[in-house]
């Protein structure tokens, strides 16, 4: 059981680690100043790709939850972060984007009946402090906005999140393929009007990066981070998202040059911490509420 754990954890690890890519390929492979239009191209064609393999189409309650989870997860969070991105550095956006274990912990209490003890709250904190170490600047300048659109993507995502673990999908895999064709959906509208028409032109790298985001960052990180949270306490797997700025740092290093210096190393030393940490879960009497859940009352 311990190791089928293990194996289940590192599995889910590979989708936030592969979304620390997405920073490199977005740079490196597409047109510039089209992020709306790389997250249309990510969701939507990999939702569509993961719904014909099933061959399953959502049925009674899932139709809306799908909606619902596949706004939450995909389409407002990617929207949000576009304007967060966009108004602030991207060490204040990551860092902030940090602060999504401890809003999962939080909801999870009164949502799914866990309880929220010191120690999570103490992980939670210290990979906020590991981010920032990582990737903050004493000179990042701050907006409002871009302040609200970064705290309003972590809070929509760790809705989402907790609600995938409230909700069982009956197919995970196709309703994989319902979340990102929903999210997919919602975005083409706000591309169209922020970003207007697609190239009339797109390079065998272009289509290289979008193909990579698409098949890798879309259907398959998406299927193993969904599965994730079905096996895993919601707060275990979104600590795992701490990943990702650490895998965009390591690229930037190796791919693109940039230097490392000691304070990014330690921070790079406490979220490892902070993950591996939140993995080991001790053993807890289950709440009234979570009985009721496990009944399907």
């Amino acid at each position: 059981m311990l190791r089928n754990r293990a194996g289940i954890i590192l599995l889910t690890a590979l989708a936030p680690s592969v979304w620390g890519t997405t920073y490199y390929v977005t740079t490196q492979f597409l047109p510039p100043n089209r992020p709306l239009l790389a997250a249309v191209l990510r969701a939507l064609p990999a939702g569509l790709l993961l719904v014909a393999a099933t061959r399953r189409l959502p049925k009674g309650s899932w139709w809306w939850r799908s909606l619902v989870l596949g706004a939450l997860n995909i389409g407002a969070f990617f929207a949000l972060l576009f304007v967060a991105a966009y108004r602030l550095p991207g060490g204040v956006a990551a860092t902030i984007g940090a602060l999504q274990p401890l809003l999962v912990a939080a909801l999870s209490s009164g949502l799914l009946g866990e309880r929220l003890s010191t120690r999570t709250v103490l992980t939670g904190l210290a990979g906020v402090a590991g981010v920032s170490l990582l990737v903050l600047r004493a000179d990042a300048e701050l907006d409002a906005l871009g302040l609200l659109a970064a705290v309003g993507s972590a809070v929509v995502m760790a809705t989402g999140v907790v609600l995938s673990k409230r909700w069982p999908s009956p197919a995970p895999l196709a309703s994989t393929g319902w979340q990102l064709v929903a999210g997919g959906l919602l975005l083409v509208p706000l591309a169209l009007l922020v970003e207007g028409p697609p190239p009339a032109e797109l390079t065998a790298r272009n289509l290289l990066g979008y193909g990579y985001l698409t098949l890798v960052g879309a259907a398959f990180a998406y299927a193993l981070w969904f599965r994730g949270i079905r096996a895993l306490a919601p707060t275990q797997v979104t600590f795992l998202g701490l990943l990702s700025p650490l895998v965009a740092t390591l690229v930037g290093w190796l791919a693109l040059g940039q230097s490392l210096s000691p304070v990014q190393l330690l921070g790079a030393l406490v979220i490892l911490a902070a993950l591996v940490l939140a993995q080991v879960r001790p053993r807890q009497k289950r709440t009234r509420q979570q009985e009721r859940l496990a009944a399907g009352v």
